[in-house]
């Protein structure tokens, strides 16, 4: 396995709750750190440490305006003495909110993309990243949502920590927001390392499930031929979900916020309108709403300073 550098504040908690009489158990991975909250910052402690393993000075990454894991890569790097540079999708703003204004507050190099760039970002940091070597400068990239073969690693860990915490023979399902794939994919190289049978639903938030199936095997594949040969995964055990971001990756529907408000009025817990809003309302549409009764583990990821660029929809029902 990649080695790895401490980062996050771990164990996350596991919270018990009943919503709508249905008991759920949620993984309270929102609660990994502040600057760094939520499920990337797992991932960066093997990236990073691969990174400095690799005597690298600038990190270059890549996601929307409001990523998640842009935020938790620039505050990471800055607790390294990294530089960091984010190629992110969306247009500068005078005005900022949520995980934007860190970035800048904490002084990233930010180059900003249109949709048809982001399609092709991967290309275009490779493109910068040799005219930086050109000058002597060292600069690692980390993939979309460190989705990496190094990423990965936090999430195949993370069944070592839940282990600790719960009996997992009773696990049926997990349910899990999928942007770009590399959570979902530690999950499930993880579960198969244990022989842990639980059934895997990832919730697409950003691709349809044709592309986002294609990304997780590209991951799968990469991660088993340079670590495990001989791996063979139980794939009867995953399964993609879509149609649940219908209205767009960085929006969110009125009906959908109205589940939010009423889940954090019952609970306290707020969940956000990119990831963890989208996968719940997928978990309640397809469980909570009358169906079958299972022992359910959601895995709450984070986000909550998107929820700040949404301010008006979360206030206005």
């Amino acid at each position: 396995m990649p080695p790895r550098i401490s980062l996050a504040f771990l164990p996350t908690p596991v919270q018990k709750i009943t919503y709508k009489d249905y008991p759920l158990i949620i993984k309270r991975d929102d609660l990994t750190g502040m600057e760094t909250t939520g499920n990337k910052i797992r991932k960066l402690e093997y990236i990073l440490a691969d990174a400095l393993a690799r005597k690298a000075e600038i990190i270059f990454t890549t996601g929307g305006e409001q990523s998640n894991h842009a935020r938790a890569t620039v505050a990471a790097c800055r607790s390294l003495g990294l530089d960091v540079k984010l190629f992110l999708w969306g247009e500068p703003k005078e005005e900022v909110t949520g995980n934007i204004f860190i970035d800048r507050f904490l002084g990233a190099d930010i180059r900003y993309l249109s949709y048809e760039e982001f399609l092709r970002s991967e290309e275009i940091m490779k493109e910068e990243a040799e005219k930086l070597a050109a000058e002597g400068k060292k600069v690692y990239i980390v993939p979309e949502g460190g989705s990496s073969s190094e990423g990965i690693t936090g999430y195949i860990r993370f069944w070592d920590e839940l282990e600790s915490q719960m009996n997992l023979a009773g696990l049926d399902e997990v349910y899990v927001a999928a942007g770009s794939g590399g959570t979902v994919s530690g999950l499930l190289i993880g579960a198969a390392l244990k022989d842990i049978p639980v059934k895997i639903n990832a919730v697409s938030v950003l691709y349809e499930a044709s592309v986002l199936e294609k990304k997780v095997m590209h991951i799968l594949e990469s991660f088993i031929a340079a670590y495990a040969p001989d791996m063979r995964l139980p794939l009867h055990q995953f399964e993609i979900i879509g149609g649940y971001s219908a209205e767009g990756y960085k929006q969110i529907s009125n009906e959908k916020v109205t589940v939010l408000k009423d889940f954090a009025m019952k609970t306290g817990i707020i969940l956000d309108p990119v990831y963890t809003g989208k996968a719940f309302f997928a978990l309640q549409d397809r469980c909570i709403n009358g169906g079958e009764k299972k022992n359910i583990l959601f895995l709450h990821t984070g986000g909550l300073f998107g929820v700040f660029e949404k301010n008006r929809e979360y206030l206005q029902l």
